[in-house]
């Protein structure tokens, strides 16, 4: 396996967007864990997201009801331990600030919001009578992901290998997000339930709204200037 640590392409707006989501997640999860474990089942059942809600328009607690079109949000900012919000919100920091840095703030949260709708989306379309709630900020996170690699490719992530020996190592973009979308893929694949706690059709869905949208986009606006270390800078002329 490998872990993603950082990236070499400079921004030029202070990413007060991907900072506000990272730290949004972080007291949300603090506060479900300060709740004590029944309260933390409860706060997940009633704001994660459960497909079958939606598909079938029931409510599968009618005593802590919520609506599951506001769960389609709340959900994105909820986490199932430690692990799960750290790794997430280091993704978020490496890959969110570029493209922040892209759209602006107030459209790159919209562009975040809608990835995470989509990932949704998928994940409910595979497993429409899903009943565990859906919990996590890696479908959004997956939508940014999916931008980086239409509008960096290039770039070089310093990732943390693990596999029988332990090194840094510098890899292009696409290379790295690239294996991280085809694994997404297979996991899906072979376990359509999200077994393991792991929505990997969520990932794959935010990952191809993110992709998709930013071919769209580049197509219409360009592709912005190339300085001259030869790493294209992309801004979106609104």
């Amino acid at each position: 396996m490998f872990i993603p640590i950082r990236d070499d392409v400079p921004t030029i707006r202070k990413p007060y967007v991907t900072i506000g989501l990272i730290s949004l997640n972080t007291l949300v999860f603090l506060y479900s864990i300060m709740l004590g474990s029944r309260g933390y089942q409860l706060f997940t059942i009633q704001f994660g997201f459960i497909p079958v809600e939606l598909v079938h328009s029931i409510e599968l607690t009618p005593t802590i009801p919520a609506s599951v079109y506001f769960t389609a949000f709340t959900s994105m900012f909820m986490h199932g331990g430690w692990m799960h919000l750290i790794g997430n919100m280091l993704f978020l920091w490496i890959y969110g600030n570029n493209i922040e840095d892209y759209f602006g703030p107030v459209k790159f949260l919209i562009f975040y919001l809608i990835s995470g709708l989509a990932a949704i989306a998928l994940f409910t379309l595979l497993g429409p009578n899903g009943e565990v709630p859906l919990v996590g900020a890696s479908g959004a996170i997956a939508g940014v992901m999916g931008a980086y690699m239409v509008l960096y490719p290039k770039a070089r992530i310093t990732v943390l290998m693990i596999f029988i020996f332990i090194r840094f190592i510098n890899l292009p973009a696409k290379t790295v997000l690239g294996f991280w979308f085809v694994y997404q893929i297979v996991m899906s694949l072979v376990n359509t339930t999200g077994g393991g706690g792991v929505a990997w059709a969520a990932h794959v869905g935010g990952f191809l709204f993110g992709w998709l949208i930013l071919k769209l986009l580049v197509r219409i606006w360009g592709k912005g200037s190339t300085p001259s270390g030869g790493q294209r800078v992309y801004r979106m002329q609104w």
